[in-house]
């Protein structure tokens, strides 16, 4: 549950950062939590949640299984069982330096030296922000992104992200929706600074999620250039650079380049979460050709290793190159592409529309037609209605999307379980259509959809019941996030898009005018000033200076 059904009470046992980690819970983290404590099972719960919101890929478990239960994998030495070199044992390193070497096309070695192994990404971008950043510095990142990065660098080391929007509407020269340009880091960039931010770094997801954006080297170079001019360390996320299926898509890893802009401040990350179908598996890694941070880094490492065995395992893996060149990837590659081909088309009959990519594990679909309204609150009631129909999807306001209405589907689950749910999409999205029709043609809708001999269920929440309950629950980060967010008329009339009719009512009153208009409101107004709230017992004190913050922002 989202917290704000209630006002989270202050725990006296807890220090305020504490009380702060406890009470936070973003859209992501209780959508998984949900799935997680009723897990669809063929046999023992099949009306358990649908997971098509994480972003694992399913589709490879016979193929790992095989590979991970060979002899070679069962080896234990007395090393492995010992504190080891918190940057990695030296083994695995050579090992992810000569990987990173031929799958990222480097023009020379790669070396082992410049390598940082930890249990994740997830770890390795909280140990950067720890490393590179000062509490409260900022960090530029382009919007929509994969939001669990905003805990990754703020939840311990208090850096905060700034975002660089990116718009479904191509604006100037753009010639892409949610095409990021030099021109929007620069514009975002010179923001911050406005806003009093000390911006020490920017974080470039290729291939993007949830996006799935392939940028091409001339991209890539130019916002490395960018940020050498500003002098900001710049964190390269390639995560899934071994997950392109598309044949008209070509990754290019940085590491590629003849010469980095700034290579002391360019730091390339990859793990086997992703393109080895690993998630739970957590090994991540890091290339970087500044000692130093490679020195700060291996002072956290203790805080997040990976154990001996793993490791091993994870070494054996990068070495055998017959199995990752002639089966794995190959056969990976084709599942992926048959996954996302079912699923698109599925899409297509629905006349739903999405950004034609072919990188990740997921689509990037435009639901905004099921909105009542073009808010944000009504995003997340729609996102309540998938989980109702026990199916997880995940939606733009987890990655901080500028428009409400976007939702991220995975495609990379076993066959029957995709089936299912988007059989259960379908279902969904049709107690969604029935609720925009207007209150005097309902009773004829009913009728003919009970005629057709389709099941209706009255024994949950109907969708005007979700809003009103989502209304008072969103989360106070969403809220937060999502003040300095301009929404915008949608347009997809793109050959980037795949839309069958062409519709998208997307037209409302701009944030901009009012947030103008309020702004009016306080500048003309005392009342503010006459009524300053005070805590009661028990309450957060962290509270009067969210109230306090967003008072200062409103009269700027």
């Amino acid at each position: 549950m989202l917290l704000g059904d209630q006002t989270p009470q202050y725990n006296p046992y807890l220090s305020r950062r504490g009380n702060s980690m406890r009470i936070h819970q973003g859209i992501l983290q209780e959508g998984y939590n949900q799935y997680h404590a009723n897990k669809h099972d063929e046999k023992s719960n099949p009306h358990g949640i649908i997971n098509l919101g994480t972003s694992e890929n399913k589709l490879c478990f016979d193929l790992l299984q095989k590979r991970l239960t060979r002899p070679d994998m069962l080896n234990i030495e007395p090393a492995f069982l010992q504190y080891p070199d918190w940057k990695g044992h030296s083994f695995l390193r050579e090992e992810v330096a000569k990987f990173l070497s031929d799958y990222c096309c480097s023009p020379k070695p790669l070396k082992p030296e410049n390598v940082v192994v930890m249990n994740g990404c997830g770890s390795l971008f909280s140990a950067l922000a720890a490393t590179l950043c000062d509490p409260e510095d900022a960090i530029l990142i382009p919007s929509p992104f994969y939001g669990v990065i905003t805990e990754d660098v703020d939840l311990y080391s208090s850096v905060k992200l700034h975002h660089v929007p990116l718009y479904s509407q191509p604006r100037g020269s753009d010639v892409r929706p949610f095409q990021l340009t030099v021109d929007k880091l620069e514009n975002s960039l010179k923001e911050a600074k406005t806003e009093g931010l000390n911006v020490k770094a920017l974080i470039l997801l290729n291939p993007h999620n949830p996006l799935g954006e392939v940028y091409s080297s001339e991209e890539m170079t130019g916002f490395l250039q960018f940020a050498k001019m500003h002098q900001l360390h710049v964190i390269v996320d390639e995560i899934y650079m071994l997950s392109v299926f598309g044949e008209k898509h070509t990754f290019r890893s940085v590491l590629s380049l003849d010469g980095l802009p700034d290579p002391q401040r360019t730091h390339v990350m990859w793990g086997v979460s992703k393109d080895f179908a690993m998630a739970g598996m957590r090994v991540g890694t890091i290339y970087s050709e500044n000692k130093d941070l490679v020195q700060a880094l291996d002072q956290l490492g203790c805080f997040h290793g990976v154990p001996g065995p793993t490791q091993y395992q994870m070494a054996q893996l990068l070495r055998d190159r017959d199995w990752l060149n002639s089966e794995f990837l190959p056969e990976n590659k084709r599942r992926l592409k048959e996954a996302h081909e079912y699923l698109t088309e599925e899409l297509k009959k629905l006349d739903i529309p999405f950004p034609h990519r072919g990188a990740g594990f997921f689509i990037w679909a435009d639901l905004s037609k099921f909105l009542k309204e073009k808010t944000f609150a009504e995003e997340l009631c729609v996102w309540r209605c998938f989980l109702k129909h026990r199916l997880l999807l995940s939606c733009g306001q987890a990655f901080s999307c500028a428009s409400p209405g976007w939702f991220r589907i995975i495609f990379t689950d076993q066959q029957h379980k995709l089936q299912l749910g988007v059989q259960r999409m379908k279902t969904a999205l049709e107690e969604l259509q029935g609720s925009l029709v207007p209150e005097d043609q309902r009773t004829t809708a009913v009728e003919l959809k009970t005629s057709a001999g389709r099941a209706t269920r009255t024994d949950t929440k109907t969708t005007d019941e979700c809003k009103e309950t989502t209304l008072k629950s969103s989360s106070a980060q969403t809220k937060l996030e999502n003040t300095r967010i301009k929404t915008e008329p949608l347009s997809l009339a793109d050959e980037n898009f795949a839309i069958l009719n062409g519709q998208s009512n997307m037209h409302s009153e701009s944030l901009d005018t009012l947030i103008g208009a309020l702004q009016k409101q306080i500048h003309s107004s005392d009342w503010l000033e006459k009524h300053r709230p005070e805590l009661a017992a028990g309450v957060d004190p962290t509270q009067l200076e969210v109230f306090t913050d967003l008072l200062e922002k409103a009269r700027k």
